[in-house]
């Protein structure tokens, strides 16, 4: 289910973001040739720079998009973007990890474009065993939502099933910016974002098995923090700090998209 955050206002919209996927997912030294491959955009997304940079592309014929060679099991995925420059409105620059089938798990980040100067949205959303609606990780260092394990009260949590982690940039002008009324301005077209410094410190599923031992991860980096890391009180504060100022949707308060009552975590978490 997803929240909705406005980046700040003082950050141009050709910002540089670094955005971190710490989700209990060996390590990855991020070469984009070795680990990923581009999968759609007819040549508009491109492996640069001995393959130390990913670039893709938009135009009023089509997208692009790219998806990583490994599977993830748990881990700590970090990845640097940079987003459509400018006038931005209609695009969406999606960036997320996903399992296969109609009972999938799924973690996303989508910047939603804008007109020049104003501000991106992030929307992220988790699904759990298929099911979604769960709008609401860590961007440049700073947590923005935590989804706890909350099995225990029926709540499905995305934990077995291997993940692929996927990009593309798309023309989504019907939705994207301001619910739909401001339109993709063709005539800036090409849309270009960027990606660099890839790492995946996480567990790589081969085969039907985890690169990590049921008890003991196994890295080639120099830490498995992410393997035991929970959110410090100081985390928790910046967390709540960002929530306050920057997030324009929260489900868990949505009473009139869930009239029948909200769904289980969010009593849960107001009530914990």
């Amino acid at each position: 289910m997803a929240p909705i955050y406005s980046s700040s206002p003082a950050v141009p919209t050709a910002m540089h973001i670094s955005v971190v996927v710490s989700f209990l997912m060996a390590a990855s030294a991020g070469n984009f040739n070795q680990d990923f491959d581009i999968t759609w955009g007819d040549g508009r997304a491109k492996i640069l720079n001995s393959g130390e940079l990913l670039t893709l592309s938009l135009d009023k014929t089509s997208g692009s998009g790219f998806q990583s060679k490994n599977e993830y099991l748990f881990g700590k995925i970090d990845m640097q973007l940079k987003l459509v420059p400018g006038n931005s409105a209609g695009t969406v620059t999606a960036y997320y990890l996903s399992s296969q089938g109609p009972t999938h798990d799924e973690i996303d980040f989508e910047f939603l474009g804008n007109l020049s100067g104003d501000p991106y949205i992030l929307h992220t959303n988790v699904f759990g065993q298929g099911k979604g609606n769960r709008e609401h990780f860590s961007v440049d260092g700073t947590p923005i939502r935590e989804f706890k394990n909350s099995e225990s009260i029926g709540v499905p949590y995305p934990k077995n099933q291997p993940m692929r982690i996927y990009s593309s940039l798309w023309n989504a002008d019907d939705w994207a910016t301001r619910g739909g009324l401001v339109k993709t301005d063709w005539t800036q077209a090409p849309f270009n974002a960027s990606y660099r410094n890839f790492n995946a410190d996480a567990c790589i599923w081969s085969s039907g098995a985890s690169s990590c031992s049921s008890n003991t991860p196994t890295s080639t980096s120099t830490s498995t923090d992410w393997y035991s890391q929970e959110i410090d009180s100081t985390s928790q504060e910046r967390m709540k700090w960002v929530q306050k100022n920057y997030m324009i949707y929260n489900y868990c308060t949505d009473t009139e998209r869930f009239p029948q009552g909200l769904p289980p975590e969010c009593t849960a978490a107001t009530t914990s």
